[in-house]
């Protein structure tokens, strides 16, 4: 299927891989080809996509960049974009394709039967070559980077902020890969619930993410925070189980979950009928194949006739890629980060023509221009101040295995 989606310039493939962090609504869906789309670089972004929302109701795909944050809070980014997402970016798709457990359903103005054919009938394209002998790199050093989390630990203790999501980039020039391959590799490594792969013309994003940001049902809105991580020990069960009971029970990953969940709840109050918004679940530990996640529900009933551009606007950036609070952390992410985030911890996912969505947190990813043949991923990790600077490295060198092993040749 996504063969034959890659002839389009642009689609959008979401799979929750079977995982049961629900609610889902499908197993996977494929949006492929533009009729229409919204492409916002800079201001006004959430004005002018509203307006194309309320042109027609219609199924919508696409996603909201990180540097959204300066529209909302009214602050900059000043590192170089090297992948070159847009801000904002959604479109109507010439076919969504559903797929349920037993059961595949085809939208499009054509023949879906013919278009079962194709897909039934596409395989790889044997004229791809893919090059292994480029060289990540790093944008910090281990030394700066631990030097970094205790400039940031002192920001914490003079009161500027209580957590900050603190992230680093890894990066490779005159990189030529297969974005479908490494995708397909990503996914046997580390399938998550929120896993995407999408292609906007020559930039890809290979998702293998977790976390959800937002869902939207009815009346109904619900986010799904995640802090906390450790590492799972397959080969060992009592070891595994271990480091799950030590997750849950570890008070610096409980402090950071907390702070996120009041960070939502507070984000979420500005849009739901007052005393609706209630956490569901608190300190859920959910198992995937690299690790362990404490994982947060809270919800909401949203008050009448609200608009999206307005729930964007009182919820994102998501607090658990910020920190809180929320504006001071972000003018010191760009102070201390060395790359502009762009699509990375911003949100991938849909709107349906009654309105309904449900996005993902861009994590776990690795961005792809196959014109500039620049490659890059980020790895961060939520900073208290009892974080330990060593600890804090090996938790972002661990987040960021699958995708060093998912880019490597065979």
């Amino acid at each position: 299927m996504l063969h034959w989606a890659n002839q389009y310039s642009i689609f959008c493939f979401l799979d929750n891989h079977n995982y049961q962090v629900g609610p889902h609504s499908v197993e996977c869906l494929l949006a492929a080809g533009a009729k229409r789309k919204f492409n916002a670089k800079t201001g006004y972004s959430l004005e002018g996509l509203q307006k194309f929302i309320d042109e027609k109701p219609a199924w919508l795909f696409g996603h909201l960049g990180y540097d959204l944050k300066n529209e909302i809070e009214n602050i900059s980014s000043h590192h170089k974009d090297f992948l070159g997402f847009p801000e904002c970016f959604f479109f109507e798709p010439e076919i969504i394709i559903s797929l349920g457990e037993k059961e595949i359903s085809i939208e499009c103005d054509t023949d879906a039967e013919k278009i079962f054919e194709q897909i039934m009938a596409a395989g790889a394209d044997e004229n791809i070559m893919t090059a292994h002998n480029y060289q990540l790199q790093q944008r910090f050093s281990k030394t700066e980077y631990l030097q970094t989390i205790n400039n940031l630990k002192n920001h914490i203790l003079r009161g500027d902020c209580y957590e900050i999501n603190f992230c680093h980039e890894f990066f490779a020039t005159e990189a030529v890969i297969d974005p479908l391959t490494v995708y397909a590799k990503l996914s046997a490594l580390s399938p998550n619930p929120f896993s995407a792969l999408y292609k906007l013309e020559d930039k890809f994003l290979i998702c293998a993410s977790p976390e959800r940001f937002l869902r939207k049902e009815g009346n109904k809105i619900l986010s799904q925070p995640i802090k906390g991580t450790t590492t799972r020990h397959r080969q060992d069960k009592v070891l595994d189980e271990e480091s799950r009971h030590k997750l849950f029970s570890s008070e610096k990953d409980r402090s950071e979950n907390v702070m996120v969940v009041d960070l939502v709840r507070n984000d979420l109050s500005r849009v739901c009928e007052e005393g609706t918004v209630q956490v569901d679940e608190l300190f859920g530990i959910y198992s995937f194949p690299q690790v362990h996640q404490m994982i947060s529900t809270v919800s909401g009933e949203l008050k009448k006739n609200i608009s999206f551009e307005a729930i964007i606007r009182a919820t994102f950036p998501m607090g658990s890629m910020t920190g809180a609070p929320k504006k001071r952390v972000m003018e010191l992410i760009e102070q201390y980060e060395r790359s502009r985030r762009g699509i990375f911890s911003g949100a991938l996912g849909y709107i349906t023509p009654a309105g309904d969505f449900d996005f993902n947190v861009v994590i776990r990813s690795i961005m792809y221009n196959g014109s500039k043949k620049y490659l890059s991923f980020m790895a961060g990790s939520g900073i208290t101040f009892y974080s330990d600077a060593e600890q804090e490295y090996e938790e972002c060198l661990l987040k960021a295995e699958a995708m060093k092993a998912a880019l490597k040749a065979e």
